[in-house]
């Protein structure tokens, strides 16, 4: 998020026209609502699978992987980030619609540490989920020790570690400024005050380090994992054992997960390159690319329902718990 914060708080009177402060928000709006109901329940069909103690594979026709629910807190971890991202919402379809930034100066820091953070750790943790994926499908010797849920609560706790430190310069470069000679309260914008070698340092790091590095290693762990099912079918006869196709089904899940990732964020941070090629329009706070602008801010949103929507259609797991959700509260009406 560190990439559209600095463009999407900048709203001056050359901001964005008439009708993307009508549609942005009504856009937010529907991306708030959705996210947060889908996340909710991601949420509580996370923890009551956990609390059951019953695997990921526990409803899915007898298939069972031994302390498999681990793996759940990596997703229960995405979710926490999603849901924090979704927090920071409001605050910029405020600044759109009025064209200015009316929290203060802590506000501005702290939605854009907060951005930056969630954006951050989404990455790590999809990467980390992508290479317990590939430890499960082909080492599964090894996998026990991966999916102990004591383990992987400490490497969901650590992925937010490098997150924090990245999002961190965010406190110290994020300032309030006002394209007028003037100040009012009601000209300031929420600006990353940075020189244009600063800025691109910065977004170059943030780049190659929240996004092109987890995305290599995704890549790398889902083709070997590719490679490696597909060779287990050559030369076999008897059809497919219920515990491959279960691999591959969650596999291709998970391959979505990152899929959408990637191209939710790819205009966003393109739309940074493209501000850092543009010398003035990143120490000024008078935005460009408005469309373009606009459209990379509402695929990074989107990304944060993605997820819930996904688990839906892909997941046999999730639809049954969320079936079974949805019996338990209406029989809890009934009496």
């Amino acid at each position: 998020m560190v990439n559209i914060t600095s463009e999407l708080n900048n709203h001056s009177s050359s901001g964005p026209n008439d009708v993307e402060r009508v549609l942005v928000p009504i856009i937010d709006t529907f991306i708030l609502v959705t996210g947060l109901v889908g996340h909710i329940l991601v949420l509580v069909i996370i923890s009551r699978t956990m609390r059951q103690g019953q695997p990921n594979g526990g409803r899915m026709g007898g298939i069972q992987e031994t302390n498999a629910n681990g793996t759940d807190v990596l997703l229960l971890s995405l979710s926490v980030a999603d849901l924090l991202l979704l927090s920071c919402l409001p605050y910029h379809t405020v600044a759109i619609a009025t064209r200015h930034w009316p929290f203060g100066s802590f506000m501005c820091k702290s939605v854009s540490f907060l951005g930056a953070m969630c954006t951050s750790a989404s990455a790590f943790t999809l990467s980390a989920l992508a290479f317990g994926r590939y430890i499960i499908v082909v080492h599964p010797s090894k996998a026990y020790r991966w999916r102990r849920e004591g383990r992987l609560k400490i490497i969901a706790g650590v992925l937010w570690i490098p997150a924090i430190v990245l999002a961190a310069p965010q406190f110290a470069w994020r300032a309030l400024i006002s394209p007028d000679v003037h100040q009012t309260r009601e000209d300031m914008a929420c600006f990353n005050f940075l020189s244009d070698k600063g800025q691109l340092a910065y977004g170059v790091c943030h780049f190659l380090l929240a996004f092109a590095f987890p995305l290599g290693i995704i890549v790398i762990a889902y083709t070997k994992i590719y490679c490696f099912l597909r060779n287990t079918r050559q030369g076999r006869t008897s059809p497919t054992d219920r515990l491959e196709q279960y691999h591959v089904k969650v596999t291709q899940t998970s391959a979505l997960l990152v899929l959408a990732f990637a191209l939710c964020w790819l205009p966003s941070y393109g739309l940074m390159f493209a501000q850092i090629s543009q010398g003035d329009a990143v120490v000024g706070p008078v935005p460009r690319f408005g469309p373009f602008a606009t459209f990379a801010r509402i695929m990074a949103t989107s990304s944060t329902v993605v997820n819930p929507i996904l688990y839906v259609f892909m997941s046999d797991k999730f639809r049954k718990e969320l079936i079974n959700l949805g019996q338990e509260c209406c029989g809890n009406r009934d009496l």
